[in-house]
């Protein structure tokens, strides 16, 4: 069994995602003693943004430049760890009511035409094998629930679980940390509940 673990945090030692992460896979690997474990960070080594460069390479088209080239050849990495993974951990945090843009930059090697989804005749279709786990270590800053006044601005977990559904990764379960950024008797609260939410994990 292998698992891919991802985290997309910037603020290192003091993020809430990571720690979730770390939680969730040593959880993981209590469930399933012999798991394997890849490990990406995508916020240290972040693959590059789209560009028209790398259509044309998915297209056919050979690199020229050397950056490009490595940068595209990481991104066929990406895309075979996922499909390798049997269970996938991604740290998510809300930046600006979103995902980081280098969490948005590895979506961005996952969904790919005729690789991890095609169109026919009944429209899309995720390519993805079927069984696979996700989990999702959500952290926010605010509240942005359904029940709150900024619900609306909430397109960080919703995006994610769009993306991810989009190419069969339809088996999600969020891991959530909301508020840690209204006072330290709300954070330690929602880490806290974020913690027993990952010891009650089964397997």
């Amino acid at each position: 069994m292998k698992i891919l673990h991802v985290d997309s945090s910037i603020t290192g030692p003091n993020s809430v995602s990571r720690m979730l992460t770390a939680g969730i896979v040593e959880q993981q690997k209590t469930l399933h003693p012999d798991i394997e474990v890849t490990y990406r960070d995508v916020a240290a080594d972040a693959p590059f943004h789209l560009s028209g460069a790398h259509l044309a390479a998915w297209q056919g088209s050979v690199p020229l430049d050397a950056d490009l080239a490595a940068d595209v050849a990481t991104g066929a990495e990406l895309l075979e760890e996922l499909f390798a993974a049997d269970i996938i951990v991604v740290g998510a945090p809300m930046y600006n009511f979103s995902v980081p843009s280098q969490l948005k930059a590895w979506i961005d090697r996952l969904l790919i035409a005729g690789k991890s989804f095609r169109y026919g005749a009944a429209g899309p279709e995720g390519l993805l094998p079927k069984g696979k786990k996700v989990f999702i270590a959500s952290s926010r800053g605010g509240a942005y629930g359904p029940e709150t006044p900024a619900a609306f601005l909430e397109h960080q977990e919703t995006y994610l679980r769009g993306a991810l559904g989009f190419i069969g990764l339809t088996d999600v379960t969020v891991i959530r940390a909301e508020g840690v950024n209204m006072g330290p008797d709300a954070r330690e609260a929602a880490v806290s509940g974020a913690k027993r939410d990952i010891l009650a994990l089964a397997a």
